[in-house]
């Protein structure tokens, strides 16, 4: 696994990735209509161009016996909201359970040093917390807001990493 700069070549595996159903039911926090290519484009250009947002495409290697072997599979950022400093990712979900997300975790952490920096996941996103703790955040507080990705408020977990 490793991090490198965005690719305008990312972006269509992005939007694909942002597109799949279950992938947006547990981020949960997502764009309202996953097929608006106009605003996804308008967004990642805004993310691209800001110099206080951080972010990387996550590369593995595919496993392919082609020459070939690298895959893009998402990606991870850091930005402000709200006085705090965030990380958020996402991966394509051929990529769960592999240890994909904690392994980009902890190299955009070495990457990123600004601290205290804080993670958000659904509660019901085990898997999401669970990333987040083992790269050693821990549970902070909660909070709750109106989720497109399930068209209703639902409670999450905000944790933090000093």
């Amino acid at each position: 696994m490793l991090l490198r700069s965005v690719l305008d070549s990312d972006l269509p595996i992005f939007f694909e990735q942002e597109r799949d159903e279950t992938a947006r039911y547990m981020a949960a926090f997502v764009p309202e209509d996953p097929n608006d290519r106009n605003a996804f484009e308008a967004q990642w250009k805004r993310m691209r161009a800001s110099d206080s947002i951080l972010v990387r495409t996550i590369v593995v290697d595919s496993g392919g016996d082609s020459g070939d072997s690298a895959a893009v599979a998402g990606h991870i950022a850091s930005f402000d909201r709200d006085g705090e400093h965030e990380v958020t990712y996402w991966l394509g979900r051929e990529f769960w359970g592999r240890g994909i997300a904690t392994a980009a975790l902890q190299a955009f952490l070495r990457e990123d040093p600004v601290r205290p920096i804080y993670g958000r996941v659904v509660k019901d996103s085990v898997a999401s917390r669970r990333v987040l703790e083992k790269c050693g955040f821990s549970v902070c507080r909660e909070d709750k807001g109106f989720a497109a990705g399930r068209g209703a408020e639902v409670e999450e977990y905000v944790l933090r990493l000093d």
